[in-house]
């Protein structure tokens, strides 16, 4: 997977209004980090300890938390 569908895989859960905004914030920084201009194994290893920083919150939705563990997965197998 390439780091755009990634970043459009950020996008569908930050525009999702059932997340927590603190939430949709952790993925809007990690987004901007991977269209960032450093080396790309720096950015995706940011993106992935921003999105690792949230996997444990208590008010995250389910269908939320599948798709987080699918973009961390698809950010470590792009490094």
């Amino acid at each position: 997977m390439e780091l755009e569908d990634i970043t459009e895989m950020l996008d569908n859960l930050v525009n999702d209004n059932t997340i927590p905004k603190n939430i949709r914030k952790a993925l809007s920084d990690a987004k901007g980090r991977l269209e960032g201009d450093e080396e790309p194994n720096v950015k995706v290893s940011a993106a992935i300890y921003l999105i690792e920083s949230i996997t444990e919150d208590i008010n995250m939705p389910p269908h939320a938390r599948t798709q987080i563990w699918a973009i961390i997965s698809a950010l470590e197998s792009s490094k």
